[in-house]
C-alpha cells in the first residue's frame, strides 16, 4: 500500500507518522511519500519520520520529494494537509478582519473566506494531477476550510472525503470522563465542519444509552471550560457545541479578546521554529511533547481509521467525516457537505440518520451553508462582487458596510494568491 501526504513538510506530520507507525496493523503502509515544495522543512521532517518508523519497527519506506506528480503516482490514497501562504497568510486572516470589528480566524468569517479563495484552486489542481496519475486513488482532505474544500473536490468528481479532528477529540475527552474506552463512545455529531453540536453521547453504538445528561451534570464545569463558554449556557442548550461556536455565540467578546494579544498564527509560527529545530536533532526519534500544543490532537488516529476503511484494510465502520448531505439534513440541498457520523467503506462515506434538529441549530447551519455556496463560487470563478456577496451572507458579518470594507482588505492582503485580482 502506498500513501502520499501533500504538505508533508508540515510540523503536524510527525503526529501522523506516529499514528501510522503505532497502527500499522490497521493500515499496512509499504511506502509513504511526503510531498512538499519546501525542501528544507521536508528534509527535517522526513528525517524524523524515518527515525520514528525505525524506532517503532515499522518496515515501510519513507520517501520525500518536491515533485508532486512523482509523489502521488500510484498512490492508493493522498492526504492533503497544505496551507497556501503559510503562517504569514494565516496571520493576516486573523488580524485584518479585527480592523472592522469582525472575528479574525482562519476557518470562519472573512479570514476563513480568504483561506478558501487561496486554497480551493490549488487543491483542485493537485486533485486533477492525482486523477491523471491514478484515478482510483482516494483523496482525504484535512486542509481547511474542510467543508468548502471537500465540496469543491466532490463537485469536480474526485473520490474525496473530508476529515476534521474535532469529533475524535470530543470522543476521547468524553471517554476519559466516563472511564470507558473511546470505541465505546458514539457521538450524535451534527452540523458543518467547525459548526457542529454533540446532540447525544451514546455508549456502545448509535442505538446505545444517551449519557450526555449525565456528562453535563457531573462534568459540566470541565466541558464548559474546555469550550471557553459559561457553564450556564452549555446547561441551557443541553448539548455540547463545538468550541468554534464560541465565535458565533460570543462574537463581540471574542473580538475584544483577540485584539489584546498576539494572533494564534504568531504563536504557532514561534512554535514551529522550535519544533523544526528539534526535528533536526538526529537523536530525536519520537514526536516531541511540544507538538501537542501545535494542534491537531488525535489527527493521526482519525486519518488512519479513515484511510484503512476506504482502502479495505480495516478501520471503524462508522466515523465522523465530511461528505455529501444526500438528504440527511432535509433542509439542505443533497450536494451540501455536512459533518456527521457516516458508514465508511471502499465505496466511500454514507451518512447515518441524525436526530431532528432544533431550529436554533438548523437555522445557523442553513445560513452558513448558503455562505459556503457563495464562498465556493467566489473561489472557483473569482471577482470582487462574488467575494462581497459571500461576506454579506456570512452570519458573522451580514452588514454591507462591513462586507465592502472586508472585501477590499481581503483582496489587498491576498492579491498574490488570487489569479483574477
Amino acid at each position: 500500500m502506498k500513501l502520499a501526504v501533500v504538505g508533508g513538510g508540515s510540523t503536524y506530520t510527525p503526529e501522523l507518522i506516529d499514528g501510522f507507525s503505532r497502527l500499522r496493523d490497521t493500515l499496512p503502509i509499504e511506502e509513504l511519500v511526503l510531498v512538499d515544495p519546501a525542501a528544507d522543512r521536508l528534509e527535517l521532517v522526513g528525517g524524523l519520520a524515518r527515525r520514528i518508523f525505525a524506532k517503532q519497527g515499522h518496515p515501510g519506506r519513507i520517501v520525500t520529494t518536491s515533485d508532486l506528480d512523482a509523489g502521488v503516482a500510484d498512490a492508493d490514497a493522498v492526504l492533503l494537509q497544505l496551507r497556501v501562504g503559510g503562517q504569514a497568510a494565516r496571520n493576516q486572516d486573523e488580524t485584518w478582519p479585527l480592523e472592522c470589528g469582525c472575528i479574525g480566524q482562519e476557518t470562519t468569517g472573512a479570514g476563513g473566506l480568504a483561506k478558501a479563495l487561496r486554497t480551493v484552486p490549488v487543491v483542485l489542481d493537485i486533485a486533477e494531477r492525482v486523477r491523471r496519475t491514478n484515478p482510483n486513488a482516494w483523496i482525504i482532505d484535512f486542509t481547511n476550510p474542510v467543508g468548502i474544500v471537500t465540496r469543491a473536490l466532490l463537485q469536480a468528481g474526485h473520490k474525496a472525503v473530508g476529515l476534521c479532528n474535532v469529533a475524535i477529540g470530543f470522543q476521547r475527552k468524553f471517554a476519559r470522563l466516563l472511564d470507558v474506552t473511546p470505541g465505546e463512545v458514539h457521538l450524535d455529531h451534527v452540523g458543518l465542519n467547525h459548526l457542529t453540536w454533540e446532540l447525544g453521547v451514546r455508549l456502545g453504538g448509535p442505538d446505545g444509552e444517551n449519557v450526555l445528561p449525565k456528562l453535563l451534570a457531573e462534568h459540566g464545569d470541565t466541558i464548559a471550560d474546555d469550550l471557553r463558554m459559561p457553564r450556564a449556557i452549555v446547561d441551557r442548550l443541553g448539548v455540547v457545541p463545538s468550541y468554534y461556536l464560541r465565535y458565533f455565540y460570543a462574537h463581540d467578546g471574542v473580538v475584544r479578546e483577540l485584539g489584546t494579544k498576539p494572533s494564534r498564527a504568531a504563536e504557532v509560527a514561534a512554535m514551529e521554529r522550535e519544533l523544526l529545530a528539534m526535528y533536526g536533532d538526529p537523536a530525536l526519534d519520537e514526536k516531541p511533547a511540544l507538538l501537542a500544543k501545535r494542534g491537531g490532537a488525535f489527527y493521526s488516529e482519525a486519518a488512519v481509521d479513515l484511510a484503512s476503511s476506504l482502502l479495505g484494510s480495516g478501520g471503524t465502520p462508522v466515523q465522523v467525516v465530511n461528505t455529501y448531505n444526500r438528504g440527511t439534513l432535509p433542509f439542505l440541498p443533497d450536494d451540501a457537505v455536512i459533518e456527521v457520523q457516516a458508514r465508511v467503506d471502499g465505496t466511500g462515506a454514507t451518512p447515518l440518520a441524525v436526530p431532528e434538529l432544533d431550529p436554533l441549530y438548523a437555522g445557523l447551519i442553513a445560513n452558513v451553508t448558503a455562505y459556503e455556496d457563495l464562498a465556493l463560487e467566489a473561489a472557483l470563478r473569482g471577482g470582487r462582487d462574488r467575494v462581497f456577496k459571500a461576506l454579506l451572507a456570512h452570519p458573522l458579518i451580514g452588514q454591507f458596510e462591513y462586507a465592502e470594507a472586508l472585501t477590499d482588505k481581503l483582496i489587498a492582503h491576498n492579491r498574490e494568491h488570487l489569479a483574477w485580482a
